[in-house]
């Protein structure tokens, strides 16, 4: 890792997270429907080779780099992402597809709480929401929380580009904190 990037922002990070952004982007537009005639079948490609192999690959070379927050992270993702394209096309049950995003939502709500810097925590939290929300979706067979649930997924795939673009741009990555009660000052 270069000496003068910050942990967490390392080539293999900026690189896993502009893979997950990308297809969290393409994923969500699909799902809401506010782009004329894509939906989220329009997504595989992109899910299979970035979001499947590319992020696995970046996960690979982490795991190699020593950062196995990200390498776990990008690794299991993009395992994920390679089995939803490739079983896009099967016919399964809407309850089978929903079980499915439900394990999906589960392995992002333990990348949300196992830490990190805040925009990856964001880009994860939001993207548990979004695969909850479909999951459940599924679940009872609801257009309009699919698309809420893509919302949530657009969010979540900002959140991560920026956290990617950031690191290379070196534009601010933490909010900044503040005293818990007027009147508080922190000292040191």
């Amino acid at each position: 890792m270069d000496n003068d990037v910050s942990a967490g922002s390392g080539i293999t990070t900026v690189v896993g997270r502009l893979a997950l952004g990308i297809t969290l982007l393409a994923f969500g537009l699909g799902y809401t429907g506010v782009i004329d005639g894509v939906s989220a079948a329009d997504a595989v490609s992109i899910a299979q080779y970035v979001g499947g192999i590319a992020l696995f690959v970046a996960g690979l070379m982490a795991l190699r780099d020593r950062d196995s927050a990200n390498g776990t992270a990008f690794v299991v993702l993009g395992a994920l992402w390679f089995t939803w394209a490739v079983s896009a096309d099967a016919q399964v049950s809407a309850n089978a597809a929903g079980l499915f995003l439900l394990l999906f939502a589960l392995v992002a709500l333990s990348l949300t709480l196992a830490g990190g810097d805040q925009l990856g925590q964001g880009a994860y939290g939001l993207f548990f929401v979004s695969l909850l929300l479909m999951a459940v979706a599924n679940f009872a067979d609801s257009d309009g929380l699919s698309k809420v649930g893509g919302w949530f997924a657009v969010a979540a795939g900002a959140v991560a580009w920026y956290a990617a673009t950031a690191a290379l741009a070196h534009w601010p990555a933490a909010l900044p904190r503040r005293a818990a009660d007027r009147g508080v000052t922190a000292t040191g």
